[in-house]
């Protein structure tokens, strides 16, 4: 490659057909809506623009520019020390929910999907980005539920909504006030859901969590880091819990049994893959009637969902039926 030649840029071929992400960043028009953005941009060794993305203030700022320029949010913050999440892998989770909601198998994945307002998602622990109802809003027109256990989420999400008229009446946010519960506390006698959705504390201690950073780091040949900078943040109920994933999606399949005809379908993310075994598992004691592993990629990292329903395909289709009236 000659001096001062870019490289081309590569489409992200893994990620979901509908997701606006699949391009690599454009910085002159992310800077132009966020002009603040431009501190943290620079040349890589290939000449193409890009940030620091072990940087929290740089993912932060680039978030902020996503979100304004493609889902039309000119207010978003959260405290520090919080998840601030890739956007790109959350969008990915929110369109295969669409297809599987829509009956869209991974071969017609490509399909167009209509604004759909009479969808409703709870989002099991919302965090204080509210990420999956931003884009859940503008792609297809749900409506949310979001709860959280943590009360400095609950009140940063709850400044989100109220400031960007595109969530008016779009997102309710509710505070889980049992950390043993998902959906006890949270869903209304005779409320419904179509989906839930939910990201699972990864780790078992913030000891496991920070080996996992250490590790990732060195892999980038960035040595002699000792307590590495969580780029993405991150509370422990977050990123971490007792038991881990495992023990966490274990417990929320068994109590998604005594809510089984307030949701069509049920979901999780499975960062794990020796976890969605277990998970299947688990479904299968439940009684689940119908389970899907659905895997998504983004760059070098794989990661799944387990979705599962205790409708049969009849009660379904009536479900959908009366939805849509």
């Amino acid at each position: 490659m000659l001096p001062n030649e870019k490289e081309p840029l590569q489409e992200k071929t893994k990620l979901h057909p509908r997701n606006r992400h699949r391009q690599q960043y454009d910085f002159e028009i992310l800077t132009t809506v966020l002009p603040e953005l431009s501190e943290f941009v620079a040349l890589n060794k290939y000449n193409n623009q890009t940030v620091d993305f072990f940087d929290p203030k740089a993912v932060m700022s680039l978030n902020k520019a996503l979100l304004k320029q493609y889902y039309d949010i000119e207010h978003w913050d959260i405290p520090e020390n919080f998840l601030c999440p890739p956007i790109p892998g959350r969008a990915d989770y929110i369109h295969y929910m669409a297809d599987l909601l829509a009956g869209i198998e991974p071969s017609e994945i490509d399909s167009k999907i209509a604004l759909e307002d009479h969808i409703r998602c709870l989002d099991i622990g919302v965090g204080a980005n509210c990420i999956y109802p931003i884009i859940g809003v503008k792609e297809y027109g749900w409506s949310f539920v979001g709860s959280d256990i943590d009360t400095t989420a609950i009140k940063s999400v709850s400044e989100i909504v109220q400031q960007n008229k595109c969530l008016f009446n779009k997102v309710e946010i509710r505070h889980q006030q049992n950390s043993n519960d998902f959906f006890r506390g949270i869903v209304h006698p005779d409320e419904t859901f179509d989906i839930t959705i939910c990201n699972p504390p990864f780790h078992a201690s913030k000891e496991e969590a920070q080996e996992v950073a250490t590790r990732k780091l060195r892999n980038l040949q960035q040595k002699n880091i000792t307590t590495p900078t969580l780029n993405f943040g991150g509370q422990s109920n977050e990123l971490w819990c007792y038991g881990g994933e495992e023990r966490f999606i274990r417990t929320m399949i068994h109590q998604s049994t005594f809510f089984a005809s307030s949701c069509l379908w049920f979901s999780t993310l499975i960062s794990k893959q020796p976890n969605v075994e277990k998970a299947l598992n688990a479904l299968q004691k439940a009684k689940a009637l119908e389970t899907k592993v659905i895997r998504m990629g983004q760059g070098n990292k794989t990661s799944r969902i387990v979705a599962w329903t205790f409708l049969t395909k009849e009660e379904q289709a009536e479900w959908q039926k009366e939805r849509q009236k």
